[in-house]
């Protein structure tokens, strides 16, 4: 099964048991916190992620993979790399894993024909995939698995490969053997906490997803909190620092696989190129991208507070003037976002007048 698989393009695969329940009372500790945001689908599939056999019927282990994502020419230093690209205020960030194919895709349709390698081998069974796309508690289920361990920023952490890999995991009517769970090795480290631009690791192994820059730029539907604007800088959908800070992802493994390679026009671009995109660009651009999801008004409202934070370090006039044009946009939130780019400029030629950026988020130093 580990050679069928690494020849799909996974790294690793483990297999863990049904029996969740001890992770039940942190779920729904989690949960009545308020964590998820306006997730709410977390809330109304409550245990049921915990409860594999409720979601699949018949369920009686759970195959998981490990699908490593940065690029096959990612250089050595890539940390270094991209922490630089954090210090150009006037291109945008996309975060690593989406700078190429929906991993949705990728993982999931090789994630199927995997189970039916191993159906071709025993025999008809029973059997659904999963990436992230349903309710399934994947870093659970991989922790107990092998497949690393649970980092103090919630991600799974590998002592070979980091945290820069996706989760996958194959619902089985099969009884197969559980693999053996790997023991942690953050030890007294907690770069990534410290690392989180607006706090969003409040303490080691608990994650506010409404602090969270990903949370903000992807899943949050509305208006992003002024307070929290400043701290996303230039990234324009989703967030690595956590995983930047990590000292293991200096082991960090490269995909064989051509999906992730990053598309031109989401690496080096300038923020007022992302501003022009009409809608129609952007689907286009967008096309079997996980970007695509946030749809348009989201896009512009992610850039749009990415020219706002780097028209309070300098003057741009392109910049301003790709905001300019969208100050009549149909949509309210794309224009609010659009209004406080502009009111938080620097002093331009033409007399804009600049204000001071608040904290980060309610309580931060600014330090």
């Amino acid at each position: 099964m580990r050679q069928w698989a690494h020849e799909l393009g996974f790294s690793q695969i483990g297999v863990a048991g049904i029996d969740l329940s001890a992770a039940e009372p942190g779920l729904l500790h989690w949960l009545s916190q308020g964590f998820h945001g306006e997730m709410g689908y977390m809330a109304a599939h409550g245990l049921a992620r915990a409860r594999p056999q409720e979601l699949v019927p018949g369920t009686v282990s759970v195959l998981t993979a490990r699908m490593d994502y940065l690029p096959s020419a990612t250089p050595e230093g890539w940390q270094a790399i991209e922490w630089q690209r954090l210090e150009r205020p006037g291109e945008g960030v996309v975060s690593l894993y989406a700078r190429g194919r929906d991993y949705h895709k990728v993982v999931r349709s090789r994630l199927a024909r995997l189970a039916e390698r191993i159906a071709a081998e025993v025999g008809p069974i029973g059997h659904r995939a999963f990436t992230d796309s349903a309710p399934v508690l994947e870093a659970e289920l991989a922790t107990r698995s092998g497949i690393g361990w649970r980092g103090k920023h919630t991600l799974v952490l590998d002592r070979n490969a980091g945290s820069m890999f996706f989760l996958g995991e194959v619902y089985l009517d099969l009884a197969l053997p559980p693999t053996e769970p790997v023991s942690a090795h953050c030890g007294q480290c907690d770069a990534c906490i410290g690392a989180c631009p607006t706090g969003a690791i409040v303490a080691p192994g608990r994650l506010d997803a409404r602090r969270c820059i990903s949370y903000l730029t992807i899943e949050h539907p509305g208006s992003i909190p002024e307070a929290l604007r400043p701290a996303i800088g230039n990234r324009i959908y989703g967030c690595d620092d956590c995983q930047l800070a990590c000292p293991w992802n200096k082991f960090a493994q490269r995909s064989p696989l051509p999906d992730f390679e990053a598309r031109e026009h989401l690496v080096n671009q300038p923020l007022a190129a992302y501003l022009s995109w009409s809608e129609a660009e952007f689907l286009r651009r967008t096309e079997g991208s996980p970007i695509r999801r946030i749809g348009h008004a989201r896009w512009l409202r992610n850039v749009a507070v990415a020219a706002g934070n780097a028209l309070r370090q300098q003057e741009d006039a392109s910049l301003r003037e790709a905001l300019g044009r969208l100050s009549a946009h149909p949509e309210s939130m794309v224009r609010e976002h659009v209004e406080w780019a502009l009111e938080g400029a620097v002093p331009s030629p033409w007399g804009a007048t600049a204000r001071t950026a608040g904290s980060p988020f309610p309580g931060a130093s600014t330090a």
